[in-house]
Parts: C-alpha cells; structure tokens; sequence
C-alpha cells in the first residue's frame, strides 16, 4: 500500500513508473477495511471469509468496481 495527496498524485506516479494502480481508498475506508478484515483473527476458532462474506465487507465500505469483484 502507498500513500499519496491525491488520485491526481497517484497517477503521476504509476505513469512515471509505467506501471499500473490497484484501487484508492480514503485513510477512512482502510481504516474500516483493516478493523472489521482483521477483527477476530486472533481467536483459536477464526474461519476465514467466504468469497460472499469478503464481497459484503467490501461493499458495506464502499468499494466497488472491477478491483473488488472476487470473481476471475
């Protein structure tokens, strides 16, 4: 994950480097991401995501779009 100023910033830099970006988030979408995504983890009975549960965190977030699709 990097951070920058902006999309604006963003894209700047990826086009310096001729490589592509993954997807923007606000400080307070990771926050929210990284909070309920690691909630639980540390007890013994944690059972990973299910591809539906994942696809519901995400858009209970706000993030959408061709990034977040679980599907190949």
């Amino acid at each position: 994950m990097l951070l920058f100023r902006s999309e604006e910033h963003a894209e700047r830099w990826t086009a310096q480097r001729r490589t592509p970006h993954g997807a923007f988030l606000t400080l307070e979408q990771q926050w929210e991401l990284s909070r309920t995504w690691f909630e639980g983890r540390l007890d013994p009975n944690f059972a990973r995501r299910t591809t539906e549960e994942a696809r519901v965190v995400f858009e209970r977030i706000g993030l959408a779009g061709p990034f977040w699709s679980l599907t190949s």
